[in-house]
């Protein structure tokens, strides 16, 4: 015992010697939990479209103006001429074509119906179909003030009208940040923890002081946790850390205790830094404990339900995620910050992070070569 704990104190002094270490720690995540949320944003607007109105009735105008009106949409050219704002699409100066036909207003008078032709740029497809969404939701909205203003005409049966009003639980501004920061935070710890573990045992071999280790009466599992709990230890501060800047920055406060947070962290964090050592394990320099780490990170990420619902995924992939330590963090900030979940309702994410942090440090403890 009194031999990990001079291992300990070894692995502070050598984090707290190293600036580099503690920037990428402290000021890394800071400033890309500041940013980030500012500049990636689910929310499409400006939207560029390309008009052509060909009826030039005053339902046209209504309509062109209600679009022009909405802030998710900028009229970028107003022609008559279909073949010119399809030009305007070949040059990407434009997302989505509308065109309003010769007859409009008369069909929509003497019929009780009128057609419109969209084109849209699929380049970009996540913008592509937000922005037509969008411009299908404002005709609609045109549609329904028409048939409102007709109702008060005798010559019209008047119709039933069926009013919804929505009812939104634990987020009702539909607040994007209060959304995304929880999950970029767990992001971040994630990245925190897996790379500098990954490179912790690398260090150690490329300056050759991983020899003087194998040397040392210490065992395997103790050579191991004198690795990680400096870092679990550390991955408290950056958590706190982040959490001080989501109120400072967003005004977030989290609804449930906070003590499930760190509760929940303290598991995540050693299931990552297990994983970290383990990649440290099969590598022999930090090239390749990085090339390693950014695959694995990059597959953690984008499969962990952060940007992407995983009810969305295909079967194979919504049954990776259930190996992916990350979905459960995101889903569990999610649940405590915006919900106000407690442990009583996180069994089951508890229960699957414990197993994981078991299995990782088992694999990484097993597979440390320690000779001497």
């Amino acid at each position: 015992m009194r031999t990990l704990r001079f291992l300990l104190e070894k692995e502070f002094r050598q984090i707290f010697r190293n600036p580099a270490i503690l920037r990428i720690m402290f000021l890394m995540p800071a400033i890309q939990l500041i940013v980030l949320p500012m500049a990636a944003d689910y929310e499409v607007k400006n939207v560029n479209v390309a008009i052509v109105d060909q009826d030039h009735s005053p339902y046209s105008r209504q309509l062109i103006s209600m679009i022009d009106g909405s802030p998710y949409f900028r009229l970028n050219k107003l022609s008559g001429s279909f073949q010119d704002a399809l030009d305007e699409v070949e040059a990407d100066h434009a997302d989505l074509v509308l065109q309003i036909p010769r007859g409009f207003e008369r069909d929509l008078v003497r019929n009780n119906e009128a057609e419109l032709f969209m084109a849209v740029n699929a380049i970009n497809g996540v913008k592509a179909n937000l922005g037509s969404a969008y411009l299908s939701q404002s005709i609609r909205n045109f549609n329904n003030q028409i048939r409102t203003e007709w109702i008060q005409f005798p010559r019209f049966f008047p119709q039933p009208r069926i009013e919804v009003v929505p009812n939104v639980w634990f987020n009702p501004h539909l607040s994007y940040p209060l959304f995304m920061v929880p999950g970029i935070l767990t992001i971040l710890l994630t990245m925190v923890g897996g790379f500098l573990a990954a490179l912790n045992i690398v260090v150690e071999k490329e300056i050759g002081t991983i020899e003087q280790l194998n040397v040392t009466p210490l065992r395997k599992s103790q050579v191991i946790l004198g690795k990680l709990i400096p870092f679990w230890l550390l991955g408290f501060v950056v958590l706190t850390v982040g959490l001080i800047i989501s109120f400072i920055v967003y005004g977030i406060i989290p609804v449930g205790p906070l003590i499930v947070i760190y509760a929940f962290a303290g598991v995540f964090l050693l299931a990552v830094l297990g994983f970290g050592l383990l990649i440290s394990t099969f590598v022999d320099t930090q090239q390749q404990a990085m090339l390693v780490g950014f695959f694995f990170m990059l597959i953690f990420i984008l499969m962990s339900g952060l940007y992407t619902p995983i009810e969305s995924m295909p079967d194979w992939a919504q049954v990776m995620t259930r190996f992916n330590p990350v979905t459960y963090f995101v889903s569990v900030m999610r649940m405590v910050v915006i919900k106000g979940s407690g442990f009583r309702d996180l069994g089951m994410q508890f229960g699957s992070m414990a197993v994981l942090a078991l299995v990782l440090n088992s694999v990484a403890i097993w597979n440390y070569r320690k000779r001497g």
